[in-house]
């Protein structure tokens, strides 16, 4: 499973949960097999300052990354339907958690 999560960072696993979805400063995406973590890439969010049009852009990339689940603190009504429409399931969790936390957090709720 493929799983991407706003983030503040670039650090990876031990980063933080951004406070915003499409805007966030980058996105860290997971790999999971057997429950286990596989790999981690950061990229840096390229449309993060754009004045409009953002949602749309992100929930395309990571469709095209292969994302299966989103990790982030909000998703707005247009990402939500965006992301319904890509078949990639979200979960909300608290801003500021470290993303290894969060990872395990919705793993342990898949099982």
């Amino acid at each position: 499973m493929k799983i991407a999560i706003s983030c503040k960072g670039d650090r990876g696993l031990d980063d933080e949960v951004s406070e915003v979805f499409a805007r966030a400063p980058y996105f860290a995406i997971v790999d999971v097999e057997d429950g286990e973590v596989r790999s981690v890439r950061v990229f840096k969010n390229p449309v993060s300052d754009y004045s409009h049009g953002v949602g749309p852009i992100i929930v395309e990339r990571l469709a095209n990354e292969g994302v299966e689940l989103v990790i982030t603190s909000e998703v707005g009504v247009g990402a939500s339907a965006l992301l319904k429409e890509h078949n990639i399931g979200y979960r909300v969790v608290e801003a500021g958690k470290t993303v290894r936390e969060a990872v395990s957090e919705a793993l342990s709720r898949e099982a």
